[in-house]
């Protein structure tokens, strides 16, 4: 029998890989983990929680103007960024250390190293050069934001994982791109005074998305003040004597900024791996290929996460982690379930979603019942601003099954989760309307849309 150094060696400390390498040694397995940068990885250091920490602080700009609706005076404010990036700071470096710490709880080794594959279960460490044998490997190193080095002058902009640390906030920024990262970022930079605008080459923003909540938020967000140049692209980006950008477009001519963010899509952290000494094969995009249970080309190898561009979220790589350790140490085999995954864009106002859109459903069913409200939350009211919510059901004909739930507003996030819960039971239309409103709530409008909007029948709308 061959004698491997670790039982599991996991490369790659995010989510993903954290929770796998975690898991795997509370069950007494020997465990090594390497991450070259920062524990937690995207979602924890450049992603989803400072991303949501800057939503916050974004939005207190229209809290203030909101609050003399409601016989408040506010006196004057001033936004600091600095104070902000610190704060900011502050706590990923403490969710890190959480990170570290259940990990070292576990008994897991922690390595602060880039770790490359060597061949078949096979671990080079470049910090030491060591190399090392493990029985399993787990590839979960992540995605990175595209650079696009198409663009000439790619190199003078900036990405999301810049954008958080910024030296100071700039006046003005131009972000290419039309998907959720483009759009929180603008609205993040315009909630904190920055003057904003999006080009995107495609007709309509967020395009995967239901067209209802596509084209109700990019109203929301042209009301506000963010200009949105869609069917344009940059063609170039240079410098000005001050120090600026100047971006070429395409339609809109010259455009000249501080900054410009590019937010064109994630590429896989797949170069430079050793993936093909291992065996590990890739797709066209280079996420590495893996079949149902996470297993890789290359015996004894497995990937998880945004590494192999199946779904790119973190509660789908930490649910592929734990699938991994039901399948190979529990002989419990289970493969990740990647159908009706609620998703939320923490844009402003906000879009939650969970299942088929209403143009999806249309491809697939013979009649669907759609149901649709749109109103003015009881907050705008008073405070005087002009938002709307839509709320959306799309609803299968044939056995009145919920497939879609779409939501723009407030809290749109928090009710996907819970739509998501219902919509993953089976639950029908006639299940929503024998639930309870809660009054007064806008959510009430999920359980009080009793009969259909409209129809589709064979792809076409009918009354």
């Amino acid at each position: 029998m061959t004698a491997f150094d670790y039982d599991l060696f996991v490369i790659g400390g995010g989510s993903g890989g954290v929770r796998s390498g975690r898991l795997a040694a509370a069950l007494g397995k020997k465990v090594a983990i390497a991450e070259e940068f920062r524990y937690g990885g995207t979602c924890v250091i450049r992603g989803c929680v400072p991303k949501k920490l800057y939503v916050y602080a974004s939005q207190y700009s229209e809290h203030f103007e909101d609050a003399a609706g409601f016989g408040w005076t506010v006196g004057e404010s001033r936004f600091d960024w600095a104070k902000l990036v610190a704060a900011k700071e502050q706590e990923i470096s403490r969710l890190e250390g959480l990170y570290r710490k259940g990990l070292a709880n576990a008994d897991a080794e922690i390595l602060d190293t880039r770790a490359e594959l060597a061949g078949p279960n096979t671990v080079r460490l470049l910090a030491s050069g060591k190399t090392v044998t493990a029985e399993r490997i787990v590839v979960a190193v992540g995605g990175h934001p595209s650079p696009h080095e198409a663009l000439p002058g790619h190199e003078l902009c900036i990405s999301s994982n810049e954008a958080f640390d910024l030296a100071e906030l700039p006046k003005s920024i131009l972000i290419a791109g039309g998907g959720y990262i483009a759009i929180e970022f603008a609205n993040i930079f315009h909630g904190l005074g920055v003057e904003t605008t999006v080009i995107y080459r495609g007709k309509e923003i967020l395009s995967r998305f239901d067209q209802d909540l596509r084209r109700g938020l990019h109203a929301a967000m042209e009301e506000k003040g963010i200009r949105i140049l869609c069917e344009d692209i940059i063609q170039s980006v240079s410098t000005d004597p001050q120090g600026g950008r100047v971006a070429q477009t395409m339609k809109h001519g010259e455009l000249v900024v501080d900054q410009v963010m590019l937010a064109l899509g994630r590429v896989p952290n797949t170069k430079g791996l050793g993936l093909e000494s291992a065996g590990v094969k890739v797709n066209e995009r280079g996420a590495i290929i893996v079949d149902a249970f996470s297993r890789t080309s290359a015996p004894g190898i497995y990937a998880l996460g945004d590494v192999t561009d199946r779904v790119q979220l973190t509660p789908v790589a930490i649910h592929e982690a734990m699938c991994f350790i039901e399948t190979e140490y529990k002989n419990n085999p289970t493969s990740p379930d990647h159908d009706l995954i609620a998703t939320a864009v923490f844009s402003q106002p906000e879009i939650g979603t969970v299942g088929m859109t209403e143009e999806d459903a249309a491809r697939k069913f013979d009649e669907l019942e759609v149901y649709r409200a749109e109103f003015r939350p009881m907050k705008a009211t008073l405070s005087g601003r002009k938002e709307r919510m839509i709320m959306k059901l799309v609803v299968n004909a044939a056995d009145r099954k919920v497939v879609g739930a779409h939501i723009l507003g407030h809290d749109a996030g928090e009710m996907a989760q819970l739509l998501g819960i219902s919509l993953k039971a089976g639950c029908t239309k006639d299940d929503f309307d024998r639930t309870m409103a809660v009054h007064p709530t806008a959510s009430e409008e999920l359980v009080t849309m009793y009969q259909p909007s409209y129809r589709i029948r064979n792809g076409e709308r009918v009354a």
